[in-house]
């Protein structure tokens, strides 16, 4: 299915705010992958797919992945939203006809991140951050960051994430807490090899 018949289907299926918010990861994904060297067709499915699973939420989530047979975290069921990347795996996979793998990939870890993130996983990763509808502290830093060094505006949106979660009173998923911790002994051993 092309990327094309993909957008029209989901200008159907989202709202107009977060159709744009998917154009704009798409597009911003697509730049970061020039920057880096990533597939940049890969870059632009990843990133305009991303929040295809948006619309579920409560029951719905939790209901959905015990169907696919995802054995969501205690901190997932509590936080159902946490399963729009698992879900829009699923998604991507059997309504959208995508079958490369770093691409769902890509789609499934968007949310929280993972220790050990690819290229393609970091793009997404970032881009749903930084894309232009985003505005809040720090986020011009980021936007810097982004086409700098991909791990350090990494550690700077993961630690964006985790002030926001505490400051909201919510449960921090360790799969946030890994990323920005992986991200920082990336960058410290890429450090020690330079010196």
């Amino acid at each position: 299915m092309g990327i094309e018949t993909i957008m029209d289907m989901l200008e159907k299926e989202l709202d107009i705010k977060r159709f744009q918010h998917s154009v704009n990861v798409m597009e911003v994904s697509q730049s970061l992958a020039e920057v880096y060297g990533a597939d940049i067709e890969k870059a632009r499915l990843a990133g305009i797919l991303h929040d295809c699973a948006k619309n579920y939420k409560g029951d719905e989530a939790r209901d959905y992945v015990e169907k696919i047979g995802y054995k969501a975290d205690e901190i997932e069921l509590l936080q159902p939203k946490l399963l729009h990347g698992i879900i829009g795996e699923h998604l991507a996979r059997h309504i959208y006809g995508v079958t490369d793998e770093e691409v769902l990939g890509a789609i499934r870890w968007h949310t929280t991140g993972r220790a050990g993130m690819n290229l393609l996983e970091k793009i997404i990763y970032v881009a749903d951050y930084i894309e232009p509808l985003r505005y809040f502290e720090g986020i011009e830093e980021m936007r810097k960051a982004a086409y700098e060094d991909l791990d350090r505006c990494i550690v700077l949106c993961s630690e964006s994430t985790i002030k926001f979660v505490l400051n909201k009173g919510a449960l921090l998923h360790s799969r946030t807490v890994e990323t920005r911790n992986h991200s920082i002994m990336l960058i410290k051993e890429r450090n020690e090899k330079s010196i």
